[in-house]
């Protein structure tokens, strides 16, 4: 076995290791290694130590598919045995057709980068299911717009993707350039763990690149958009964990096309936090906000403080979301949604 390093090159803090994690050790458990999940495949996992990369040895009958890249995991300190996977403080997740269980993306975040292109990959209804996910998992979400040096104008981008939700912080670069690791520094410090989500092409290997000032025999593979119709090809095949040259953490993602929601009632309210507030007021509880009398919701429509096309894309992604989330059995036979909370 290949001895370790004599220094270390990384500090566990800055790996993104906090107190959330150190609490839930038992005191038998303190001489196992501390390691941190930076590639998931079918039968094997890679891990960051505070010595570098390490494969992980797993025990039989172990399923991958129950690991995010991002997981914090203890492991056996001399044969790299995995032990136990630690809870997690978020994680992202999606519903794929046909699966039983959704898909982990990525866990520990503390910052989603939401990566469109300023072009006709934009598009608010597709952005509003990152958020609600984001929201749902407990994450900061951050719209990521590219290519801005591609257009005459991003001004009217930045205008659309703002409005999407309150307070989203909304950042328009050109991801080639070092201009673009400062506009998102806030966000890629020591120990900060961030993700880029978004479809393929909008230049997420780009950026990824570019924040970890990969030197080129290393980079991620590109791939352009099409001009025909702005898609793009899937050039990331696997999500995987990046050093940040800030001292953060990236975890790249590939590209999504289609994107269902599922469980996310709470992302949901953040998101259309102007229908959320007023609903109560409505004069039936239960009211749909189609045609009821007395609906707040409407009076803002005719009034023009609600955009009637936001209300419609409330209305098709809270259907969606019910016909989605499982359900279980309750206690009399009555029934009640299958709800695992936002920290896992």
């Amino acid at each position: 076995m290949k001895n370790k390093p004599s220094l270390p090159i990384h500090s566990l803090p800055a790996l993104g290791w906090s107190s959330f994690y150190e609490e839930q050790l038992t005191a038998d458990e303190a001489p196992l290694d501390r390691l941190r999940i930076a590639t998931v495949h079918r039968s094997r996992m890679t891990a960051e130590s505070v010595f570098g990369p390490v494969k992980l040895k797993l025990q039989p009958r172990t399923n991958t598919a129950d690991f995010a890249v991002g997981d914090w995991v203890l492991a056996d300190p001399d044969t790299h045995l995995l032990v136990r996977r630690l809870d997690r403080q978020s994680l992202l997740e999606r519903q794929t057709m046909g699966a039983r269980t959704p898909q982990l993306i990525a866990a520990n975040l503390d910052t989603l980068f939401i990566v469109t292109s300023c072009n006709d990959d934009f598009n608010p209804a597709r952005l509003e299911r990152y958020l609600a996910l984001a929201n749902e998992a407990d994450t900061r979400p951050v719209i990521v717009l590219t290519k801005a040096d591609q257009v005459e104008d991003p001004g009217p981008f930045q205008e659309q993707a703002a409005a999407l939700q309150r307070d989203l912080e909304v950042v328009t670069l050109n991801a080639k350039t070092q201009s673009a690791v400062t506009s998102l520094a806030p966000w890629c410090g020591e120990g900060q763990t961030v993700a880029l989500v978004g479809s393929s092409g909008v230049g997420k290997s780009t950026l990824l690149n570019t924040l970890a000032a990969k030197p080129q025999e290393e980079a991620q593979l590109t791939g352009g958009i099409r001009e025909g119709d702005a898609k793009g090809r899937h050039t990331t095949t696997s999500r995987s964990l990046h050093a940040i040259a800030a001292g953060g953490w990236v975890i790249d993602t590939p590209g999504m096309r289609t994107l269902h929601v599922s469980d996310v009632a709470s992302g949901l309210d953040v998101l259309f936090a102007e229908i959320t507030e007023l609903a109560p007021q409505c004069r039936f509880r239960d009211c749909t906000h189609l045609h009821e009398p007395g609906c707040k919701v409407q009076e803002a429509v005719k009034a023009g403080t609600l955009d009637a096309d936001r209300l419609e894309r409330w209305r098709k992604l809270s259907e969606e979301n019910r016909e989605n989330t499982p359900t279980l059995t309750g206690a009399r036979g009555n029934k009640r949604p299958e709800k695992t909370g936002k920290r896992r």
